[in-house]
């Protein structure tokens, strides 16, 4: 039987004659048969390839024709831009058959949200961090509103899987499961994942479902995407080429930060371009309009960070371009899958390197891309801060949770299925040896030192697991324009700041510190504002592609004459890397182990050496750095680096060792909860890779 005719008759009737369409695609055929089987399932297609009707025909005809009540329907996504750009669209498919959804996100007004849990919608699109205020806040009846749930949707659960933000939903599933006293129909939606089975156990948990990867099959030949390679040197002359560029036509431009996205929108207006910027610190409102605006433009350039890979539709795209290289292969194919969505085109991306370090790597990612390959993701499975997170919410959702019971709630969970019932006794023991809980009649609440550190505002510091905190929210004459970095602003004492915020130049004019705001007025002089970050990260395999670029000596078709150029005098430069193995190489300043590791495998050797010598060394993605007088000699190092090669480490142990080096390191606002054994494991877990440092070190 066909999918479509398993649909109910409503749900096929208005598919037919409200969307006029003629069928299924492939992908929705098959995702169709998975879900109405009963099946949890991670649905793989393009951008633009019918994901969301994959998962969500089949969820409202069984809606449809087995009379589901409530809110029986979780649509989640990552961010909130894409919430409100899926709000119409699920919106009309819900009306299709007589059904309402409802967006509750931190934009929306309470008095929608007290509609909603006055006269809860069918479906309910969100976000994890406003499922656990439903789930903690006291004035929310959650066990009422959830007691329908049948089945979630993760949209771009990619974006998820790899953070805490992924435990943190995983672990929601679990908390919703027990809510509603059923085995919750799991659907993960992405584009781009390099181990989809991996996924698909993420998701199960507790679920006693079949677990299936529903791929889209093409329909035809495969449309070779149109990819450029640039070497342009620095920022001011990314600006002239974009302008140049396919002029007449909109462009969608990638950066890699958000500083660099504002200073790359300040010289394209200054070239006389029509130019929008969206990134994660610009208002609501300043978003919308930018994006809107340019949805509606026809010769015009938005330039972004990362927020506009997943999935929204700003209209219809001609070509995206990307300013330096994007830390991975998923990265990149989200973003160029924004193009090539209209009948006749074909997905495009133009890579515009700044520097030689950027044409490099961008190089080395193309080769990673044409052989297809995507990085796989690694969902953490030892997350302790995470574990504390849940049982301080577990303990306001419960007024009080009992000892006996807190671990069933979240023993499924897959961020804390490596952890054991030592880990686990000494976290809940540490936790109230510290005030952060308090045991009372064989019952767990937030104790005194809880409330002062996680108590501000109605417990928000307990609706999500990332930080908030340091950011002052920027106003110009009433307008709330975004945030800026409150450390970056306080570094500046009494110097004056002038920066640029939505592409427009301000000047600082006093700090509220006490209610978070900073009032700015317009400025001539040009400035730039920093927003703290950690460092990009590249995996090994990235890190080790650059080392076979400098060693085969072949020019890819999609370089341009300058590439081509730049990356010989690159290749000249570093001839002496293309021998195999780590590589040392001394000059007046130390030595430079280039081991090609990645940023968390030569944080295991940094980290490994200081322990055993007492000195300090540095590293990157690609190389661990001895100054002067940190070591004896060079052939010292290297019997150094034989031993461990020899042992077959770095192993876990030397991990462990190397988080020491770290230990000043704030990792979560949750850090506070755990003892120490469990923060240099947590450190070991989330910043180092002993794996891929022996890997390199092997060679």
């Amino acid at each position: 039987m066909d999918a479509f005719d398993r649909f109910s008759p409503a749900l096929r009737y208005q598919i037919v004659n409200e969307l006029r369409w003629t069928g299924l695609r492939p992908v929705q055929e098959a995702s169709a048969h998975a879900i109405l089987d009963g099946d949890n399932c991670v649905v793989l297609a393009p951008t633009a390839g019918g994901k969301t009707e994959s998962a969500l025909f089949p969820l409202l005809s069984a809606m449809d024709t087995e009379g589901w009540s409530g809110t029986s329907v979780l649509y989640v996504a990552p961010i909130r831009a894409l919430l409100n750009n899926q709000d119409e669209r699920i919106g009309r498919y819900a009306r299709m058959i007589g059904r309402r959804a409802f967006t509750w996100h931190g934009d929306i007004k309470p008095a929608a949200r007290k509609g909603f849990v006055r006269d809860p919608a069918d479906l309910l699109l969100t976000t994890p961090e406003s499922v656990e205020v439903m789930l903690i806040s006291p004035s929310i009846p959650a066990k009422r509103l959830f007691a329908g749930l049948r089945a979630v949707v993760i949209d771009e659960v990619h974006a998820f899987v790899g953070d805490d933000r992924g435990g943190h939903m995983s672990a929601l599933l679990e908390r919703l499961s027990r809510f509603c006293g059923r085995d919750l129909q799991r659907i993960g939606l992405s584009a781009t994942v390099g181990n989809p089975e991996t996924i698909v156990q993420w998701l199960g948990g507790s679920s006693k479902r079949n677990g299936r990867v529903v791929r889209a099959s093409s329909a035809g030949p495969a449309v070779e995407p149109e990819v450029t390679l640039d070497y342009v040197g620095g920022l001011e002359n990314a600006a002239r080429v974009v302008a140049a560029l396919n002029r007449g036509r909109k462009r969608l431009v990638f950066s890699q930060s958000r500083r660099q996205a504002e200073e790359l929108t300040r010289s394209l207006r200054t070239l006389g371009v029509e130019t929008f910027v969206s990134h994660s610190s610009l208002s609501v409102d300043e978003r919308a309009a930018a994006e809107r605006a340019f949805a509606e433009g026809t010769d015009c350039v938005i330039v972004a960070t990362s927020a506009l890979e997943l999935g929204i539709d700003v209209g219809d795209l001609d070509n995206v371009l990307q300013i330096d290289s994007p830390s991975s292969v998923a990265s990149f194919l989200q973003r160029m899958g924004r193009s090539g969505r209209r009948a006749g085109t074909r997905p495009n991306c133009t890579i515009l390197a700044t520097d030689e370090d950027e044409l490099w790597q961008s190089a080395a990612l193309l080769r990673l891309w044409r052989r297809g390959y995507v990085e796989p993701l690694r969902p953490p499975s030892a997350a302790s801060h995470l574990l504390a997170h849940q049982l301080l919410a577990l303990a306001l959702q419960e007024g009080g949770v009992a000892t006996s019971d807190w671990w069933s709630w979240l023993s499924s969970a897959a961020p804390f299925r490596s952890l054991t019932e030592q880990d686990r006794d000494e976290l809940v023991s540490h936790m109230v040896e510290q005030g952060i809980l308090a045991l009372d009649g064989g019952r767990y609440a937030l104790g005194p030192k809880g409330e002062e550190l996680y108590g501000f505002r109605y417990f928000s510091e307990l609706y999500s697991v990332f930080d908030s905190s340091r950011s002052l929210k920027v106003f110009a004459a009433g307008e709330e324009l975004g945030t800026i970095d409150s450390k970056w602003v306080e570094s500046a004492g009494e110097r004056p700041l002038f920066f640029t915020l939505a592409g427009r130049t301000w000047r600082l004019s006093s700090v509220e510190w006490e209610r978070g705001r900073a009032n700015v007025i317009p400025s001539t002089r040009v400035g730039s504002a920093m927003w703290l970050g950690s460092t990009t990260a590249l995996g090994r395999a990235l890190c080790a592609e650059q080392r076979r670029l400098i060693a085969d000596r072949v020019e890819d078709p999609w370089w341009s004459r300058r590439a081509r150029e730049r990356l010989a005098e690159t290749r000249r430069a570093y001839d002496v890397l293309t021998s195999e193995g780590p590589l040392w190489i001394e000059n007046d300043e130390g030595v430079r182990l280039w081991t090609f590791a990645g940023f968390e495998g030569n944080g295991v050797l940094a980290g490994l050496y200081e322990s055993e010598f007492g000195v300090r060394v540095t590293y990157d993605n690609l190389r661990v750095r001895f100054s002067r007088g940190t070591y004896a000699s060079v052939d010292s190092l290297d019997e150094w680096l034989r031993g461990l090669r020899a042992s077959g480490r770095p192993n876990r142990e030397d991990a462990l060792a190397a988080s020491a080096r770290f230990s000043q390191w704030r990792l979560s606002k949750f850090q506070p909860c755990l003892p120490a054994r469990l923060v240099r494991s947590l450190i070991a877990d989330t910043y180092l890779d002993e794996a891929a440092a022996r890997d390199a070190i092997s060679q």
